[in-house]
């Protein structure tokens, strides 16, 4: 909740290689180890760029990263200052595929500008759909296959920067994180809806059917 601010005054969100940055979040979710990683592992068909020129989305809302930062888990993608942090102080945004191929586009043709993984997108054993077609595929693969896990480490990467205002909903834990986020948002020309969706927030183990 307290990188949103930020987030609001610039706009957009950032892909970690992109030099439009001010300054670093001021909550860094991820790991150095994490940052290093994502910095050198490259797309083989987006003209040499890595992935941390992307923004990364996850395709599932309880993602295993997600879960690592509910359970408490000891995950090395974690920075030590997201693994202090409570659950409730997060907030989810969320957005649609629609919205981030229609962003990609509206952009220049001379870079690829979406991607989709079948996992972590810094591990070398992920594949990669790096072209609007491949992408495509990726996606229907992974939705065909509702009983994988592959979904939970999936991502979908969009080039360089995510106008905060394809957010279409943001997702807090409780009463009071809505009206904490709600507030902030005043600050800002888009509103996107704010719901409580408190099953978002537990551990799996605490939430069933989720």
């Amino acid at each position: 909740m307290s990188n949103l601010p930020d987030i609001l005054s610039a706009g957009r969100l950032f892909a970690d290689a992109n030099d439009s940055w001010n300054s670093r979040p001021t909550v860094d979710i991820s790991s150095e180890q994490t940052r290093l990683a994502r910095r050198a592992a490259l797309l083989a068909v987006a003209g040499g760029r890595s992935v941390a020129h992307y923004v990364p989305f996850s395709l599932a809302p309880k993602s295993s990263v997600w879960e690592g930062i509910l359970g408490s888990v000891a995950d090395d993608r974690l920075s030590v200052a997201a693994r202090g942090v409570v659950p409730a102080d997060f907030v989810i945004l969320v957005s649609t595929v629609k919205h981030a191929f229609e962003g990609a586009a509206a952009e220049s043709a001379t870079a690829e500008q979406l991607a989709v993984t079948d996992g972590d997108a810094a591990s070398p054993l992920t594949r990669f759909g790096s072209t609007r077609e491949a992408a495509e595929r990726q996606l229907r693969k992974l939705r065909a296959d509702q009983l994988s896990e592959v979904i939970l480490d999936a991502e979908l990467l969009v080039a360089d920067e995510f106008p905060f205002e394809r957010i279409t909903l943001v997702g807090v834990a409780n009463d009071r994180a809505r009206d904490a986020v709600k507030a902030i948002l005043q600050e800002g020309s888009h509103r996107p809806k704010v719901a409580v969706y408190p099953p978002w927030f537990r551990p799996a183990e605490d939430a069933p059917g989720i």
